[in-house]
């Protein structure tokens, strides 16, 4: 086996789920490692769950998050075409060499008799697979109905005893017994293939060296290798990986309202987080080194560290990581990102922006939180008095009024409203009366905020309010505890 060959074969159903996104970023990380190359090919043979615009939104995620493929419909190369669809004609020269080598049979089953079989199957509680009556047809019996015009499948004839085997660098060696598996169908009547048919077709001829996919295909993979065994083919070597859980029963899913790569963007996610979480999610790089570049990811990757076990989205472990990369940001950059979600927050022009993302970004973990952190300033909230109360800071609703009282004429004898001036004039204040800190800061920061959450304390806060409105609210917190 060569230069590692790795392919990201998505069907263009809508969205991007995180779980697919992982599979591209396995595949890629994989190829990358070695110096190979990474494939890019579109699987559309099922017409029926074809979405307007799925390509783009694969292309644009592909680009944006820099997995950046050297094959592909949009940018070609030496094995095209990379769309199923424009394949169909390979598919079928391929299925009739089976059939010559007795691997594949014709089938004139229509849809009534396998329906029957279904329905009967069911209600014996047997497992639901064909029946083989197909399967035995002399040449003369199957020219004369093909003369005839009648429609067809071309299904796969898989031996009858024993069993196969296959090695899977997750899972090791795996063992099918060949009666359990069924004669699946390789070549639809409409003459495009089957998922299972096309993609060990398109895999060898495009020199797949790795198949990097879900555990879902674990059960298929036998039927791969008696396809590859067939046609005298080299085996690839499977990376089969765990699924993405909501939650210990749940697999994600965009039906089920869990997010896309989409979602997780619009909600204030950066790309670079998003990519370094799905990293992580059944993946150990070994060490304690949790944050990862695109570089670092393909130096750390290897296919040992994959788990056997499903992962589990944990968004909260996500909005940490987001919060890591946020704080790394330049802070003119983090200015540009918050700037859409301050303009939806903030209509005063009294107020600095460029300031409050200072304040923000040492605190923030998702750009869509910020609108509800920074709300008051524009508008001062009603808010309940008991937010005054705060046991660490030792204050109640009468130390509260009484602090208010002392800061507000501290406050009206200011001429220069700067961040230094009311730190020095307030922490004087805090000496005169032999006070803590909090005795004093905690008041003016609820008095100027509503909140006991803020992006900075009452001097921060006051300094970007000026000094009217300041007043103005501290005169409203003496009002609502008097």
């Amino acid at each position: 086996m060569g230069s590692v060959r790795t392919r990201f074969a998505p069907s263009p159903t809508g969205y991007m789920h995180v779980g697919n996104l992982r599979t591209a970023l396995y595949a890629y990380l994989l190829a990358k490692k070695d110096g190979g190359t990474f494939i890019l090919r579109i699987e559309d043979t099922d017409q029926e769950r074809k979405v307007e615009g799925a390509v783009d939104i694969i292309y644009k995620t592909l680009a944006e998050t820099g997995l950046a493929h050297d094959e592909g419909p949009d940018i070609g190369g030496p094995v095209g075409p990379y769309v199923q669809s424009e394949r169909k004609e390979i598919y079928k020269k391929y299925a009739l060499e089976l059939v010559e080598k007795g691997a594949a049979y014709y089938c004139f089953c229509d849809k009534e008799r396998l329906d029957e079989l279904r329905l009967v199957q069911e209600a014996s509680k047997m497992p639901s697979k064909y029946d083989g009556h197909c399967r035995n047809l002399s040449k003369e019996e199957v020219e004369e109905k093909l003369r005839a015009g009648i429609p067809y499948v071309i299904r796969q004839k898989i031996p009858e005893s024993g069993s196969t085997v296959f090695e899977d660098a997750v899972f090791g060696t795996i063992s099918t017994p060949n009666d359990s598996l069924d004669d699946n169908v390789l070549l639809k009547s409409d003459g495009l293939p089957t998922y299972n048919f096309a993609n060990v077709v398109d895999d060898h001829l495009m020199g797949i060296t790795h198949v990097v996919r879900g555990t879902e295909y674990l059960s298929s993979a036998p039927k791969y290798n008696l396809l590859y065994e067939a046609f005298g083919w080299e085996i690839p070597i499977y990376v089969h990986c765990p699924p993405v859980m909501k939650d210990a029963h749940n697999k994600l899913s965009k039906r089920n309202g869990d997010a896309s790569y989409e979602d997780l963007i619009a909600a204030g996610y950066l790309k670079e987080a998003v990519l370094n979480y799905i990293a992580l999610l059944g993946w150990s790089p070994g060490g304690e080194q949790e944050i990862f570049t695109l570089p670092e990811l393909v130096q750390a990757f290897d296919i040992s560290g994959i788990s056997k076990s499903p992962s589990i989205f944990d968004t909260s472990k996500l909005r940490w990581l987001n919060g890591e990369y946020i704080r790394r940001l330049e802070p003119k950059v983090f200015f540009e990102m918050a700037k859409p979600y301050l303009d939806r927050a903030i209509t005063s022009p009294q107020i600095d922006k460029e300031a409050v993302a200072a304040l923000l970004q040492p605190r923030c973990e998702v750009l869509s939180d910020i609108p509800e952190h920074v709300d008051f300033l524009d508008c001062l909230p009603e808010y309940d008095t008991e937010l005054y109360c705060h046991k660490k800071m030792k204050t109640n609703r009468e130390n509260s009024l009484t602090a208010l009282k002392e800061i507000l004429p501290v406050l009206e004898g200011l001429s220069d409203w700067t961040q230094e001036a009311l730190h020095e004039a307030l922490f004087a204040l805090i000496e005169r009366l032999g006070v803590k800190n909090g005795l004093i800061l905690w008041p003016l920061r609820v008095a100027v905020s509503g909140k006991a959450f803020t992006p900075g304390g009452g001097i921060e806060l006051s300094t970007l309010l000026g000094k009217e409105e300041t007043l103005r609210r501290v005169q409203r917190g003496i009002e609502l505890l008097s």
